[in-house]
């Protein structure tokens, strides 16, 4: 008695490349990424890793950053903490903010690997100097290292 081929041949021949490349994409996927939180102006160990998570007890927000190379560029090219005051540093993170947010909203004009996620940045919400310090520290070194302009004002380090 022979038994039939419950899959035909020809659907096996289909059915093997999409299940490897399935196999290959679930295993190149991270799924944890370790994060270094900083809490007001405590930024020990800050050039650790790639990834910055700022949030507050007292308040409901926490910036995320992840870009290679921005920690080592914060701590030896950036201005340091107190160079600009608050309300400069939300003054220039508001036009950034506005221009980046516009691009994002455009992704036929500008490049949605670098505009990927929209900023929620309310600027009548006191973030606190750290959160606008490092936010406006990631838009230079943004604009520099991807030779992106988002206003007419030149990236100030």
């Amino acid at each position: 008695m022979a038994m039939k081929n419950l899959i035909p041949l020809k659907s096996m021949k289909k059915i093997i490349p999409v299940v490897l490349t399935l196999g290959l994409i679930i295993a190149s996927c991270k799924s944890y990424i370790p994060e270094q939180t900083i809490n007001h102006g405590n930024d020990s160990g800050l050039v650790e890793n790639d990834t910055i998570s700022i949030s507050s007890d007292e308040t409901d927000y926490e910036v995320i950053i992840i870009e290679p190379g921005f920690n080592a560029w914060l701590g030896s090219t950036a201005r340091p903490r107190g160079y600009y005051t608050q309300a400069w540093l939300e003054e220039r993170n508001r036009l950034y903010v506005q221009a980046w947010n516009q691009r994002n909203l455009q992704p036929g004009l500008f490049d949605q690997n670098l505009y990927m996620l929209r900023i929620d940045y309310d600027v009548r919400t006191d973030y606190g100097y750290e959160v606008n310090y490092l936010l406006y520290n990631y838009f230079v070194f943004f604009q520099l290292k991807y030779n992106q302009q988002l206003t007419t004002l030149i990236p100030r380090i």
